[in-house]
């Protein structure tokens, strides 16, 4: 490695996994070959994060316009998703990796949120990396619902417009308890950020790889790693203080 991955890293790195269809359909693949290859990669992934001291790891693991996949696709990614949580639990549990989820629980499967809930709740004493899932996530819908309940309180007086800022409506978005990212890696060549995370990565370091996510294995990782050591973040001034 050309520089020392212990100084001057994301506390919080946000992930939109890409790829997984492209990677299955250049190898003459089904596609969900490509998404079961994809899960080991979250595997890889996330012992490397934890690894290296990283103290929040978010992943888009399924967005609220997915659900506009096939149905058969839905199903395969519902189970996928399912056996993960239940197969991966112990090396959760022994990585000292709490599990924390942003979205809308509303519409997950009944059997999928039971195990996503038992996940949560069995990991929440964990005092390591807090691998943080986007599952029917949709960034758009957050913010709207953060604003109709900031609505609402002015509209019963408890609130003044005017007390409203920033810092208010970030306290009501799902990633209230979370930093915001430092970092986000998208994998397999898009560049946009497809209605993840648009309010908290303002200032966040975008990180793109042509690498589909099946692909994008512990080597991949440090790159990203080593390019958001080498920039200067600004936050909008013309110098910036050595992050804490």
């Amino acid at each position: 490695m050309r520089m020392m991955l212990t100084a001057n890293l994301p506390r919080h790195i946000a992930i939109i996994m890409d790829g997984n269809g492209r990677w299955a359909k250049q190898r003459g693949l089904p596609r969900f070959q490509g998404h079961l290859e994809g899960v080991k990669r979250v595997e890889e992934i996330v012992e490397s994060a934890s690894r290296l001291g990283i103290k929040v790891l978010t992943l888009f693991t399924f967005s609220t316009e997915n659900w506009k996949r096939p149905p058969t696709e839905v199903a395969m990614l519902m189970k996928t998703f399912s056996s993960a949580l239940e197969s991966k639990m112990k090396r959760m549990m022994d990585g000292n990796v709490r599990l924390s989820m942003i979205g809308q629980h509303e519409g997950i499967p009944a059997d999928v949120h039971e195990r996503l809930q038992r996940a949560t709740e069995l990991t929440k004493k964990n005092s390591g990396l807090i691998l943080n899932l986007a599952f029917n996530y949709g960034s758009r819908l957050e913010i709207i619902q953060a604003v109709r309940v900031l609505a609402q309180k002015v509209q019963d007086g408890k609130l003044q417009p005017s007390a409203i800022d920033d810092e208010m409506l970030s306290a009501h978005l799902y990633t209230s308890a979370l930093p915001d990212p430092d970092l986000l890696i998208r994998t397999s060549g898009e560049q946009r950020i497809s209605n993840f995370l648009l309010w908290q990565l303002s200032y966040t370091e975008f990180y793109f790889t042509q690498t589909h996510w099946p692909d994008f294995n512990e080597e991949e990782f440090k790159k990203a790693l080593e390019v958001y050591q080498q920039r200067e973040r600004r936050y909008g001034q013309v110098t910036t203080s050595p992050q804490k």
